[in-house]
């Protein structure tokens, strides 16, 4: 069998039927879920990864987008995602998989799903490749795609004192009239994350652009 279809078997096998209505219901997704919990499902997809190899970059772009594309399944999505991140696969994290993320964040179109390529591929991408990457984020930033929005202004989440402050709010300002639940929890998000390291950099620029209701609550939740 291929990779495919040896991750939706293993999918099937850790299924527990039972709990897929009340995930799917949590998750207000259109895609059905299989009622796969997340530590089995990391369990069984880790192992069928590493019995199942892909000699070459291409052949794992397209293993990733069958599974991507196929999905009957929410989870297979979820498997999709952990694929683009298995450890055999860490060379391959080049600027060739830039389309390919960014059809799964725009078709992909929710938290679950986005947030974790934000924050993880397109931002390890941008840490590799900054000269390609950074005017990637600024046209993303003003993309009229609420996600590839929350992209740019999630993808350095993960950098603390490594963040780039200008390219921060570079991409959350062209967002900052935006009413939509996810572009302001984005906005704070990323600064609550940034204020980690220098919070009084957040609360200035907080002050500084007016940021109030969510994004500010958000923003300054840990600042005391």
């Amino acid at each position: 069998m291929s990779l495919t279809d040896e991750v939706r078997l293993a999918l099937r096998k850790a299924a527990e039927p039972g709990k897929a209505a009340a995930m799917r219901a949590y998750m207000k997704s259109a895609m059905p879920f299989l009622g796969v919990q997340a530590g089995p499902r990391r369990a069984a997809l880790r192992q069928v990864f590493a019995d199942h190899p892909l000699e070459t970059a291409p052949e794992w772009r397209r293993a990733v987008l069958r599974l991507w594309r196929e999905a009957e399944f929410r989870e297979e999505r979820y498997a999709a995602i952990e694929l683009t991140g298995f450890r055999l696969y860490r060379d391959f994290q080049t600027l060739y998989t830039v389309p390919m993320y960014e059809e799964m964040i725009v078709t992909g179109a929710w938290w679950d799903l986005v947030d974790e390529l934000a924050t993880h591929r397109v931002g390890g991408l941008l840490t590799a490749f900054p000269e390609t990457m950074r005017p990637l984020m600024l046209e993303w930033a003003h993309a009229g795609d609420l996600w590839k929005r929350r992209t740019a202004i999630l993808c350095q989440n993960r950098f603390k004192a490594r963040t780039d402050t200008a390219l921060l709010y570079a991409c959350i300002e062209p967002s900052l009239s935006d009413n939509d639940f996810f572009a302001r929890k984005a906005i704070g998000w990323a600064l609550r994350e940034y204020a980690k390291t220098n919070p009084d950099e957040v609360v200035r620029y907080v002050r500084a652009k007016g940021i109030s209701g969510l994004s500010r609550r958000e923003a300054l939740k840990n600042i005391t």
